[in-house]
């Protein structure tokens, strides 16, 4: 509903660069620049300083009359979002921006099937999502850069609210030519035995295994970290090849348990659950989009399995 002038303007403004506002807007830069002449003319200003690049280059800059114009487009966009969102609820519909953060595992494997699900019931909402580990997600949220974050560990911050979205569990996995893959159980102190491959720091889920193992008298200065890697599906490959053992989210290894390249190994009186949890800014309910996903994501059911 926002005029395409101005959406146009703003993308310049926001970006301080044509092309890389026409990479944003999915269109040539002869057509950003040709936008944004017409509505200088309009105006009957100059908008932006270009220098000596007519605004193909990367020197330019909001010119005073730009700036002014910027602060009532920033406003009148605000406004028709909220327009559209009043108009939409009218006849019980979802629109509008909505954008996720979703730790990986998450985002890798339980997102997109609810994600799917949730564009089919409702496509006027425009999605994007940014993945990371869980310290990147709940610095985006904390920072306003995402309305919603789905998180797989401990928030670790007090400017964010965590509440929980569904249980998960983490097992340990080896090949299946490890001597492990054959034993049944194993003890909690053979850990510290073998090459281990772990999450990066910053990641939930290495937290969580971290907490385990210390609960279980296992510290992590006694294990042999052989690999810190930056996903789950790096850990299973790592694990497949042989490098090591790995503690992975159950629902992520399906696929590698049906065709036989891993092996579920118990640990003697070691349990590792942990929830999934949406994450938000402290002292803010979730609205519009977000909170329809939300609600759809909790009444979704489970996480896959594999």
């Amino acid at each position: 509903m926002e005029n395409f002038r101005l959406r146009v303007f703003r993308a310049v403004a926001a970006e301080m660069s044509f092309r890389k506002a026409a990479e944003v807007l999915h269109l040539s830069q002869p057509a950003v620049s040709q936008q944004v002449r017409s509505l200088e003319e309009e105006a009957g200003a100059r908008l932006f300083d270009r220098g000596n690049s007519d605004g193909h280059g990367s020197q330019i800059a909001l010119t005073e009359a730009g700036r002014v114009l910027l602060e009532y487009a920033t406003t009148a966009a605000e406004t028709m979002a909220e327009a559209q969102r009043a108009l939409a609820a009218l006849n019980n519909d979802v629109v509008g921006e909505l954008r996720l953060g979703a730790s990986t595992t998450i985002a890798q494997y339980v997102l997109p099937r609810i994600l799917g699900a949730f564009l089919r019931q409702y496509p006027n909402v425009h999605l994007s999502v940014m993945s990371g580990n869980t310290e990147r997600i709940a610095e985006a949220v904390a920072e306003e850069r995402v309305a919603l974050g789905l998180i797989e560990g401990p928030a670790m911050r007090r400017d964010v609210k965590t509440e929980r979205m569904v249980e998960d569990e983490m097992v340990l996995i080896v090949s299946p030519g490890h001597a492990w893959a054959r034993a049944g159980k194993v003890a909690p102190a053979e850990l510290a035995k073998v090459p281990m491959l772990l999450r990066e720091r910053g990641s939930g889920s290495r937290r969580v295994v971290e907490r385990a193992l210390k609960k279980a008298g296992i510290p992590l200065r006694s294990l042999h970290v052989a690999m810190e890697l930056d996903s789950t599906e790096a850990i299973i490959s790592g694990v497949e090849a042989e490098l090591g053992v790995g503690f992975v989210s159950r629902c992520a290894v399906g696929k590698a348990m049906r065709l036989g390249t891993v092996r579920i190994v118990p640990v003697k009186g070691l349990e590792i659950v942990r929830d999934f949890s949406f994450i938000r800014l402290a002292g803010t309910e979730a609205t519009g989009a977000a909170a329809a996903f939300q609600r759809f994501a909790m009444g979704a059911g489970g996480l896959p399995v594999g």
